[in-house]
């Protein structure tokens, strides 16, 4: 189950494709997070260690700048404001043809994201958008080859 950050009109299909997306298992355990913690981000950076997962703070908790930018608003039936996802700068240029879903596995990460007393950590899995995708976001598809 996959749910999806665009809000859009009812009854109207999203402007763009989706750059995030989360699992219906990682919406659950935002719902319980917020429930500790209160409002919600998530912020992925390209740095070492667990920089590469996204962390998950309480809003206003991560500083962000001109150094990030916001990739979407995750939508999650049953909270009452949405998720905003950040990412570096410097890690979008590398990420920008890739759609994301935020998931969960167990184990616990190593850094400051709320989830990890509970004995899981927030995932990225990734693809390559599609031609078509490409073209609705104004990117050129990624050379390959």
């Amino acid at each position: 189950m996959t749910v999806s950050h665009e809000t859009g009109r009812p009854g109207e299909p999203p402007a763009s494709p989706s750059r995030v997306d989360l699992t219906g298992e990682a919406a659950d355990l935002l719902r319980r997070l917020t429930g500790l913690h209160g409002p919600l981000m998530f912020h992925q950076s390209g740095g070492c260690c667990d920089g590469s997962s996204p962390m998950c703070f309480p809003a206003g908790d991560f500083r962000t700048s001109e150094a990030d930018v916001r990739l979407a608003d995750l939508v999650v039936d049953g909270l009452p404001e949405p998720v905003p996802f950040w990412m570096s700068v410097a890690q979008h240029a590398y990420w920008k043809h890739t759609h994301l879903t935020v998931d969960v596995v167990r184990g616990r990460g190593s850094g400051f994201s709320v989830e990890a007393p509970e004995g899981v950590r927030f995932l990225i899995r990734s693809r390559l958008f599609s031609d078509e995708e490409s073209a609705a976001l104004g990117l050129e598809p990624p050379r390959v080859g």
